[in-house]
């Protein structure tokens, strides 16, 4: 991926590897907002400005560093894309998203939100963890940021709730008296499937909310997150199947350590265009 960087700002011209709407309208983060020259980003207590113009995107932030390793740009997507296109079913779905970068996000902010997301829309997720941010997280030039676990961790049911989190709240309230950051941070050193049933062990984790906080928190590409788009997807071009561990099973065997990029190219076709004709 080639990239300049300057004091405040990062230059992308290789626009074949990186397209933000792409990005950040794929399903793997919520910490977004769209504005009339482009995005705004907030992870936890960063932000950015991402602008398209000219030939490629420009990338505004007093923290660079960050940023070079939260959109992952020194990961070579080409290549990626390569081995991902040896499969049929991939053809269309990457050269639809073909920006798509997976992103290193962080591991709290990720468990909370989606265990928000359960069950729920992107437009009220949103809304929730924005409540969350304007009650609970502390103002730097003028946005909020994420809230840090001690502050979560002494809020009641009742508080998720009027925040907007529904039956949520309860596993919210469970949860962060199971965690903490550095205990999830702990869990790395686990392979892959210990660490799947370790999450799924946690309140509000499911097979699907696990997967998602695999491969958007921890990284892990061999795990195949399923929702109601993977299913009609899976329904479209394999064997009519309705179990989603079944689903997730034979896709991580089909795609290997490819899974978690395989996911979101087809995760994004599927919503994107095959759902947007529908």
């Amino acid at each position: 991926m080639i990239y300049t960087r300057e004091e405040n700002v990062i230059k992308i011209r290789e626009v074949s590897q990186f397209n933000i709407e792409h990005i950040l309208e794929c399903g793997q983060v919520f910490c977004y907002e769209k504005t009339k020259e482009g995005y705004i980003v907030f992870p936890s207590d960063k932000y950015a400005k991402i602008i398209a113009g000219g030939e490629g995107y420009q990338i505004t932030t007093e923290d660079v560093n960050y940023f070079i390793d939260w959109f992952d740009l020194d990961n070579d997507y080409n290549q990626i894309k390569n081995k991902l296109n040896s499969f049929k079913i991939m053809k269309e779905p990457i050269k639809y998203g073909y920006g798509i970068r997976i992103l290193k996000q962080d591991l709290f902010e990720v468990l909370i939100s989606f265990i928000i997301s359960a069950n729920n829309n992107i437009k009220r997720i949103k809304l929730i963890l924005n409540n969350l941010r304007t009650r609970l997280g502390e103002n730097i030039n003028g946005r909020n940021t994420f809230p840090s676990y001690e502050k979560l961790s002494g809020c009641s049911e009742e508080f998720f709730k009027e925040c907007g989190a529904g039956y949520r709240a309860s596993y919210l309230v469970k949860v962060l008296k199971q965690i903490t950051p550095e205990l999830l941070e702990r869990m790395r050193l686990l392979p892959t499937k210990e660490l799947r049933s370790w999450l799924i062990g946690l309140s509000g984790v499911g097979p699907k909310v696990a997967d998602c906080v695999l491969l958007f928190g921890y990284n892990r590409f061999d795990v195949f997150p399923v929702d109601t788009w993977i299913v009609q997807m899976y329904n479209n071009f394999y064997n009519p199947l309705e179990n989603r561990e079944k689903i997730s099973k034979n896709l991580v065997d089909e795609f290997g350590l490819l899974s978690g990029y395989a996911q979101q190219y087809l995760f994004y076709f599927q919503r994107s265009f095959i759902g947007g004709k529908s």
